[in-house]
């Protein structure tokens, strides 16, 4: 199923990552331009060199590492802890300056560097050239941020500062270098610092119920951090107030999937209420009962259970305990759990695939009229009316029967349980 998320992920591959800066005039053939966020990559001109560029990491790790601490003069231990923190260089000294020589040599040949030299030696110690003219985007990025927060500024002039501060951030700082040591809290900082700017300048578009806005930030916000359920709540929010009520459920549905698949729990109840609240929004008048029963009809070809989000299971399941209390009706609530050989909860690709195959299990083995819903990452309740405890025994055997004789080459055990619903007293 298409997802206004997987819509906005390919338009973002269509774009391409980390190209130019906002903010920078590409005019400019004179100003180095350096994007770190999201890519590698140094530009002058028409000429660039990055780290799509199959060529030894250990380069670009110093490189970037100088560039990073440009401010800083850095002596050659300084450089040798960062690059060998495990100290996997027999001669850390000699490979250092291998590598300086190899910068040198590797930005000269890309016709970036010119005359003066980007990598200086000065009393023991490297450092970036501070008289190069370079724009570099996590500056432009981080400045952007601190101007958007200073006292007295107008809420206009905040929007666009966070609006230009959020477009710069293509992606995580220095992506292909996150296993090193050194890039793990500088990402940090700048992925937080994106967050906190991404979520004040929703809370100013809301405010202003400039929702299609809230919905171009959000879809770009969550391809670089698609587990922030607050970006997912005001996406939802805002396709709602839109009147995009169906990407509102559909978006719902995909990420309750993801936040089970990925993470192995439920979204928040504040999200599961928002999502209470949409379906249960009154649509326009209709008078025609006919056009009212094809809105509410399942298709044909639809076979077995009827498969819902667990907020409606419990509706459903409120609705039948209040039909039994009425008219003595035996109704048996059954739960399927999925576990590991040692009884613990397998790792998340097992459990995925085991989860996906119970749930065709559960369809073809139950009736039309029987409600089945996913409860937790590794569990699925089913509604089993009109049936004795004998006979929704079966029932669930039925089901662990049917998905250990399909599928004998994934190694879980389906446990199950069996209880009769309570009534409601009238």
């Amino acid at each position: 199923m298409k997802t206004p998320l997987k819509d906005a992920i390919m338009v973002q591959k269509q774009r391409g990552g980390g190209a130019r800066m906002a903010g920078i005039n590409n005019a400019d053939i004179s100003k180095v331009q350096i994007t770190m966020l999201g890519s590698f990559e140094i530009r002058r001109g028409d000429k660039a060199i990055g780290d799509n560029i199959s060529r030894t990491h250990k380069i670009w790790n110093l490189l970037e590492y100088l560039i990073t601490f440009r401010d800083k003069d850095l002596s050659q231990n300084d450089l040798i802890s960062a690059l060998w923190p495990d100290g996997s260089s027999d001669n850390p000294a000699n490979a250092l300056k291998n590598l300086i020589y190899r910068i040198r040599t590797t930005l000269a040949a890309s016709g970036i560097q010119t005359d003066e030299e980007f990598v200086t030696y000065r009393r023991g110690s490297y450092c970036w050239n501070k008289e190069i003219d370079c724009q570099i985007d996590v500056s432009l990025f981080e400045n952007l941020c601190k101007e958007a927060q200073e006292a007295g500024l107008e809420e206009e002039a905040q929007i666009q500062k966070y609006l230009q501060a959020v477009d710069i951030y293509k992606g995580d700082f220095l992506p292909k270098s996150s296993f090193e040591e050194w890039v793990v809290p500088v990402s940090t900082y700048y992925h937080t610092l994106y967050l906190n700017a991404v979520h004040r300048l929703l809370d100013l578009l809301m405010d202003r119920r400039d929702y299609q806005k809230v919905v171009e930030v959000c879809e770009k916000a969550i391809i670089i951090d698609r587990f922030d359920e607050k970006l997912h709540e005001q996406l939802i929010l805002a396709f709602y107030n839109v009147g995009w009520q169906q990407k509102a459920l559909e978006h719902y549905d995909y990420i309750t999937n993801l936040f089970y698949r990925e993470l192995g729990v439920k979204v928040s109840d504040r999200l599961r209420s928002i999502y209470r609240d949409i379906i249960k929004t009154e649509k326009s008048v209709e008078t025609d009962l006919d056009i009212i029963k094809n809105d509410l009809r399942e298709a044909t070809s639809v076979e077995g259970a009827f498969f819902c989000e667990y907020e409606i299971f419990k509706d459903v399941y409120r609705l039948q305990a209040r039909s039994i209390a009425r008219n003595g009706q035996t109704v048996y609530i059954g739960l399927l759990t999925v576990t590991d050989f040692n009884s613990g909860i397998p790792d998340s690709k097992l459990l995925n695939n085991a989860m996906d195959h119970l749930e065709g299990a559960i369809r073809l083995s139950l009736r039309k009229g029987d409600v089945a819903a996913r409860f937790s990452a590794a569990q699925y309740v089913v509604l089993l009316p009109t049936v004795t405890f004998e006979s929704g025994s079966k029932v669930l055997e039925r089901i662990v029967n049917r998905f250990s004789r399909e599928h004998r080459n994934i190694p879980v055990i389906i446990h199950t349980k069996l209880q009769p619903l309570d009534p409601i007293p009238l």
